[in-house]
């Protein structure tokens, strides 16, 4: 049997002082609560890996500290809309979905594309429209939009506060106890972005990736820099031409960051557990549990730092 090992990030970026506490602890309780679902699941469950990620990223979700599902940024024209991606190892199955207005818990769409859709990626209303067939997400703007979001909008409308690199996404990489793996992305997106913009959180190799010989990874930070590099694919890509996956990490997202002067980051794990935590932005809320560990988390993780 494998050592169980989730790792969980916040969004990298800059997050408000005020919510500095509220960020650690609220990714401290989404990796407590991802690891502690595996141990309530059937050991036979093949799929322990996914409903960790689904039950650490719901608490993201809900919690309005973030930047997905409750507490999402608002596009240019004041609506909220989602994305989510989800992988597996075993089989690598996906499932994503893009641009779905008022959505709480779009991680969960994500996951009823993977398992009950012949597509892999739903946008719009064809996702919202899917999502009620399968009575799939929770749908209502009041569930989504908080009085952050509502004052941040206004604030960037007016100049008053930069839009650019702010704390975004929230998302899981999980590996269980017979070494499969997942990963899992939710965003509410940028602040300001155009109607209808992707990046690339429910993008297949670019915000999330999961297999069983390179590992799993989850990005955060500006999608379109992200995407250019087909980030998570490259991660694991060098770690398994034999890089440390922590090293590879760090290299990539100063190679991001250097290029294009975004916000960036990474959490990952590799196929024999070795854990990832790096970012090139101000702060990136992160946490890692181990059975039998006691729970990391932090808001910022060094670029020097190696392992958890």
């Amino acid at each position: 049997m494998a050592d169980a090992i989730i790792v969980v990030h916040g969004g990298a970026g800059t997050c408000a002082a005020e919510l500095h506490e509220a960020a650690v602890s609220g990714t401290r309780a989404a990796a407590a609560v991802g690891l502690a679902s595996l141990f309530d699941i059937d050991p036979d469950d093949p799929d322990a890996c996914v409903e960790a990620a689904i039950a650490a990223v719901r608490v993201l979700e809900d919690d309005p500290t973030f930047n997905a599902g409750r507490g999402s940024c608002m596009t240019s024209a004041g609506e909220l809309e989602v994305d989510a991606g989800i992988m597996r190892s075993r089989d690598l199955a996906v499932g994503a979905v893009a641009g779905v207005r008022d959505l709480a818990n779009a991680c969960e769409l994500a996951r009823a594309v993977m398992e009950h859709c012949k597509h892999s990626l739903l946008v719009a209303d064809g996702a919202r429209r899917f999502g009620i067939e399968r009575n799939v997400g929770r749908f209502s703007r009041e569930l989504v939009w908080t009085p952050k979001a509502q004052q941040r909008f206004e604030l960037a409308m007016t100049g008053a506060m930069p839009a650019d690199n702010r704390a975004d996404t929230v998302g899981a990489v999980v590996r269980d106890r017979h070494g499969n793996l997942c990963a899992l992305g939710s965003t509410g997106g940028v602040l300001l972005k155009l109607p209808g913009r992707v990046g690339d959180t429910p993008v297949i190799g670019a915000g999330f990736y999961a297999h069983p010989e390179l590992g799993a990874a989850v990005a955060t930070g500006v999608g379109e820099a992200i995407m250019r590099r087909v980030g998570c694919y490259e991660l694991l890509r060098r770690a398994a031409a034999g890089q440390p996956i922590q090293q590879a990490a760090e290299q990539l997202c100063a190679e991001i960051h250097a290029a294009d002067g975004a916000a960036v980051g990474f959490i990952a794990i590799d196929p024999r557990g070795e854990v990832a935590v790096a970012h090139r932005s101000e702060h990136m809320s992160w946490a890692i549990a181990r059975d039998g560990a006691e729970i990391q988390a932090g808001l910022v993780a060094s670029t020097t730092r190696r392992g958890p």
